[in-house]
Parts: C-alpha cells; structure tokens; sequence
C-alpha cells in the first residue's frame, strides 16, 4: 500500500531536495557503496587509493562544472552541504570593523550566520531589497559598497519566487571595487549554467541534493585561487597528523574528518546524468511546465501569484496563496485530498515574506517543478488548486449569508 501511494504521488517540492534520482544515481551508488565503501586518504591499500580518485576526479568535475580555476581543483572542498558551505565563507572572510552587502531574497543559510556576526563579532550589515518583479538592482548593491565592505554575498536563485538575480552584473562591480563576491547555488546548480570566471564569482556554496541529482548530506564550496578564506574549524585529515595544527593547504583547510563517500558516489553519477540531459535541456523542460502551471493558475479567480508576471529570468519555482485559505490548510488540502506535495510556510526565507508581506498570513505555498515532473501532473495540480479555490469562495459566501 505504501509503494502504492508513493508512486501516486504528484511531487512539486523540488526547492527542498530532487525526487526521484535518475536511476543511474540509484545504481552507481550502490555499486560504488558495496564495492568501494571505504575511508578515502587514510590508509595506502587499493580500495581507499580508489575512493580517493573518485574523490579527486568530482573535485576537477565539478570545478569545471562552475567554471573555477581548473589548475587548482583542490579548491573545490566538500562539506555537508551549502549551509555547511555558506558559514566557512561567511566566516572565514568577515572580521571585526567589516561590512557585508546581501540581499532580502536570503536563505537564513546566509541571514543567521550574518547575524550572528552582526551581533557577535561586530560586522556590519546591508541586506537590500528587491524590486516588484524579484531582482536586486546591481547598481543597488554599488551604491551600498563602503570602504570597509569586504563581501558581497547573493542567492543565485531565490528558493521563494524563483527569480535568478543578475550574478554577472553583480559581479563586475566587486571586480571593479576589490570586493570578493560569493554566491549561493543551492537552486541553480544543475539548472542554470554557472562560470564563476566569466561571471566574476570568487567563492561559490553548492549543495548536492537538489538539481546537481546528488544525496543529502553532501555539499560544499568552490574558491578561486585570488581568495583567501580564514580556518574556522580544525580536526582530522587523514594526512600529516603529527602536525599539531590543521592543515593550510586545500582541500584540507576547508575540510573537516571523513567525507560522505557516498555522497560523492551520488554526484560523481549526478554528473553523468546532466552531462547527457544538458543544464540548458534541463532548465528549458522545466519553464515550459513552469509556463503551463502559471498560465493555468492566472485564471483561477482567488490566486495571488508572487513577482511571476513574467518568467524571464526565473526558475520553475514560485510561491502562491488562495482567498481567505491560510497557505497550511492548503498545503494540507493538496496533500491529503490530491496527493500534491508542496511546501507551504516561510520556507527558511523570512526577509523574502516580510517584504511580500505574507509573514502576517503564514507565508505562502511553493511549487518547485523539477526535472521528471510531467504537464498532466501540472494539470492534476492547477485542477486541485482550482477545486480549494471554489471551495473557499463557497465557504466564505456561506458565512456572509450567515451574517
């Protein structure tokens, strides 16, 4: 009965994580798990020789993949995933007497380690706003560079309303001001081409999980070579271990005891995958959903659509909420009567629905379309969403009358 239901299962909260894998994720996994299992870089036998050159062979894979510095793939270290990520870059590159520029469209990956820094380690802060159609004027964040700005940081893809910010932009004024600019990829890797040379990138957190088709638990960060990020953390590394301080050299000084082995299975496989499917192929599928979805919810009488006038420049994601329907009871609705999964709240973005002004009405509900979505399973949703509508327009026609 339970595999049944899985398999029913209309699934559009791909924000949160990816559902399903390709099938080659699944295998090689496994495969790699059973015959490979063993800790990288620890010991001079012949399986841990070859996990370690899985483990190198994705550090220069993926450096490609963002457009890093290949003759320093060791720059490309590993961790939990972009949370784990974005506190190294955070911290390791703000200091007492230093400000930092972001934005409102921040996953609190971002706002709570700012903010502890903020409060904490006396770092100063700007978080500018977006516009009515979700994008962050570049020529905002010139304007709020000071002397004492060391980092600007920026969500790549908001993870609420699905608008990618105009990184390249960004990213030419902190090349021409000398201030190291980092971005957040944790809804854009995998979907939307990232060349952190090209766009001005200095530093890059990713997670695994999501479009990169990868497991949790894996993540990490890209550095290019120019950038120098401050240990935060010490601990083991499987080599040198008479040294009685952690490691300078990277990877090692962005990485901590023994990597998710498993998780480097799963995106080395992940990259197999969007090498054959294409970024571009990937993303074009996913707006053509995105693009049906949003066209049959615009005549839904009760919809309030967020900053999705236009899909230029957005991913498939985007925020909604219905009439006099708090966003729980209609997250709830979708899941027990249609067996849609979305993801109804705040969504660990609280500076995106203060400035929406959906923090009051308990924030919104998302649908994130992902790579094996299909548009009769956008169909069966902008029917459940049509079928809540009515039913809370009937309801609150019957309490008026009851008035």
């Amino acid at each position: 009965m339970e595999k049944e239901q899985m398999k029913e299962l209309i699934y559009f909260d791909n924000a949160a994580t990816s559902w399903p894998k390709p099938e080659n994720v699944y295998s090689f996994m496994m495969e790699f798990y059973r015959a490979t299992g063993v800790n990288p870089g620890r010991s001079g036998f012949d399986l841990a020789i070859e996990a370690g050159s899985l483990l190198d062979r994705l550090r220069l894979r993926l450096t490609r993949f963002f457009g890093g510095d290949e003759d320093a793939p060791e720059r490309l270290c590993f961790g939990y995933n972009a949370t784990d990520a974005l506190n190294l870059i955070i911290s390791g590159l703000l200091a007492h007497g230093d400000h930092v520029v972001t934005t409102n469209l921040e996953h609190n990956s971002v706002i709570r380690p700012i903010n502890h820094l903020v409060r904490d380690g006396g770092v100063e802060a700007t978080f500018l706003p977006f516009d009515g159609a979700g994008f962050v004027d570049p020529d905002g964040v010139a304007k709020a560079i000071r002397r004492n700005t060391k980092l600007v940081i920026v969500n790549h893809g908001s993870n609420v309303i699905g608008t990618i910010q105009p990184i390249a932009e960004i990213g030419r004024i902190c090349r021409e001001r000398g201030v190291t600019f980092a971005i957040d990829t944790t809804q854009t890797a995998g979907v939307v081409p990232i060349d952190m040379k090209s766009m001005n990138v200095d530093v890059l957190a990713f997670t695994g999980h999501k479009a990169l088709m990868g497991t949790t638990g894996i993540g990490g960060l890209c550095v290019r070579k120019h950038v120098h990020l401050r240990q935060t953390r010490a601990g083991g590394t499987g080599v040198e271990s008479l040294h009685p301080y952690h490691l300078e050299e990277y990877p090692w000084r962005m990485e901590f005891g023994t990597p998710n082995m498993l998780g480097v299975a799963s995106l080395w496989a992940g990259q197999d995958w969007l090498d054959e499917e294409g970024v571009e192929n990937i993303h074009a599928r996913e707006m053509r959903l995105a693009e049906q979805m949003v066209t049959g919810l615009r005549e839904i009488e009760g919809v309030r659509l967020y900053c999705c006038d236009s899909l230029k420049g957005h991913l498939a994601t985007f925020t909604l909420n219905l009439d006099g329907i708090d966003a729980g009871d209609v997250g709830t609705m979708l899941d027990v009567n249609y067996n849609i999964a979305t993801r109804t709240g705040l969504h660990c973005a609280p500076l995106v629905h203060r400035q929406l002004g959906t923090v009051d009405i308990h924030g919104g509900v998302r649908f994130s379309i992902g790579a094996f979505n299909t548009e009769d399973q956008v169909s069966a949703a902008v029917e459940a969403v049509s079928a809540i509508a009515r039913w809370g327009a009937e309801r609150r026609l019957r309490a008026s009358s009851r008035a």
